[in-house]
C-alpha cells in the first residue's frame, strides 16, 4: 500500500528550471549562493562557501568541536587553525583520486564512451559535496550536473523518463544526476505528487530500461548516499544556525525528518526491487562526509577499465562505508526482524 503525504505549502522540486552553464548544468535557484558554480568559473566561491570538512560536523573531530568551544583563534571565516589543517589535509587526500578522475574522463572522450552516474538519498545525505569534488578538476566540456526543477505542463504530459532522457550524454561524456528518474520510487509517492499505479509502473518498468541502457553501452553507476536520523537532524540544525547555509533548509526539510520511516520503506522497496547484477545499487554510508566522498570516488573509478591507474593507489572501496545494494537490504530485513522495524 502506497503512504503518500502532502507536502505543506512547499514544492517538491526547485523554483527555477536547470540550464548549462560552463560544463555544468546550474539549478538557478542556487546558482547565487554558489552552489554549482564551477571551481573553473568562480574559485572564491567555491572556496569560501562549500567548505568540505564541517567543523563540528560528523566529518571533523571531537578535538575539533572542543577547540572550538573553548575558544580557540579562529579565522575570519570561523575555523581554528586546526580545523583549517584538518581541511586541507582532507582535501590533499582527494587530489590523487582527482587524477584518477581526469584520467578516466580521458578515456571516455577517447573511446566515446558514454557515462552516468546518479545520486540518490535523503536530504542532506551529502551528495551535493560529493558531485562537487567528482567535477573539481574535470574538463568542463565533457562532464554535466543534472538537477532537474519542477516538471513544466508540458512534461507532465511526455512519459516520465523522457525529460532525464533528453540530458543523457553524448559520445564521450559523463553526465551526473543530481537526484534522478527515483525521485518517483522515494520523494514522489511519500509526498503524494505520484498516484499509486504511476509509482508502480515505474517500478515494474525501470529495471528493463536501465537493462537496456548498459547493453547500449551506457556506463551507468547508482549510488544511494545513506545517513542517519540523528545526523541528518544535526546538519538541518547546523543549516538552520548558519547564515551561509540557511538558503538550504527549508519546509521539506522538516518533512524529511517527521516522515522518516516512509522514506525508509520507499528505500527499501527501491532497493530490493531495482537493484540487478547488471545495474547494481552502491550504498555509501555518509555519515563521515571525507571518508564517503573519497570512497564515492573509488566506486566511480572501479567502472571503468582505463589505462593508466597509479598502481600506487588505493582502489578497494571501504567496506565499514561501501555496501552493495543487495547487502544493505538484507541487512534491513535483519533490523525488521530484530526490532519490528527498519532503523535506517
Amino acid at each position: 500500500m502506497l503512504v503518500s503525504h502532502r507536502l505543506r505549502a512547499v514544492r517538491p522540486y526547485p523554483l527555477c528550471p536547470v540550464v548549462e552553464h560552463r560544463g555544468a548544468m546550474v539549478d538557478q535557484s542556487k546558482s547565487g549562493a554558489g552552489h554549482w558554480t564551477s571551481d573553473a568559473s568562480a574559485p572564491t566561491m567555491t572556496a569560501q562557501w562549500d567548505p568540505p570538512s564541517e567543523p563540528g560536523g560528523s566529518n571533523g573531530s571531537h578535538d575539533d568541536r572542543d577547540a572550538g568551544r573553548a575558544g580557540a583563534r579562529r579565522s575570519p571565516a570561523g575555523k581554528t587553525a586546526k580545523q583549517l589543517r584538518t581541511r586541507y589535509r582532507r582535501e590533499k587526500e582527494l587530489e590523487a583520486y582527482q587524477v584518477e578522475l581526469l584520467k578516466l574522463q580521458t578515456h571516455l572522450e577517447d573511446t566515446g564512451l558514454k557515462m552516468i552516474v546518479i545520486f540518490e538519498g535523503r536530504d542532506a545525505a551529502g551528495k551535493g559535496g560529493t558531485i562537487r569534488r567528482v567535477t573539481r578538476y574535470m574538463n568542463e566540456k565533457h562532464y554535466r550536473v543534472v538537477a532537474l526543477g519542477k516538471p513544466t505542463d508540458e512534461q507532465r504530459g511526455q512519459w516520465y523518463l523522457q525529460k532525464y532522457v533528453t540530458q543523457f550524454p553524448r559520445a564521450g561524456e559523463m553526465v551526473l544526476f543530481d537526484r534522478s528518474w527515483y525521485n518517483r520510487a522515494m520523494v514522489e509517492p511519500v509526498f503524494g505528487f505520484c498516484t499509486e499505479k504511476e509509482h508502480e509502473d515505474f517500478m515494474r518498468g525501470v529495471v528493463g530500461f536501465e537493462k537496456d541502457l548498459s547493453r547500449q553501452g551506457t556506463i551507468l553507476v547508482k549510488l544511494y548516499f545513506s545517513v542517519t536520523k540523528k545526523e541528518q537532524q544535526r546538519r538541518f540544525d547546523r543549516r538552520r544556525d548558519d547564515p551561509l547555509r540557511q538558503w538550504k533548509l527549508s519546509e521539506v526539510d522538516v518533512q524529511a525528518q517527521e516522515l522518516w520511516d516512509d522514506f525508509t520503506e520507499c528505500k527499501y522497496e527501491m532497493l530490493r526491487r531495482t537493484h540487478t547484477n547488471q545495474t547494481p545499487w552502491t550504498v555509501i554510508r555518509s555519515r563521515d562526509k571525507h571518508r564517503a566522498r573519497l570512497n564515492a570516488m573509488r566506486v566511480i573509478l572501479n567502472a571503468v577499465d582505463y589505462s593508466g591507474r597509479d598502481p600506487g593507489l588505493d582502489f578497494v572501496p571501504d567496506p565499514e562505508i561501501v555496501v552493495s545494494g543487495a547487502h544493505e537490504v538484507e541487512l534491513m530485513e535483519a533490523e525488521r526482524i530484530r526490532g519490528g522495524k527498519f532503523r535506517h
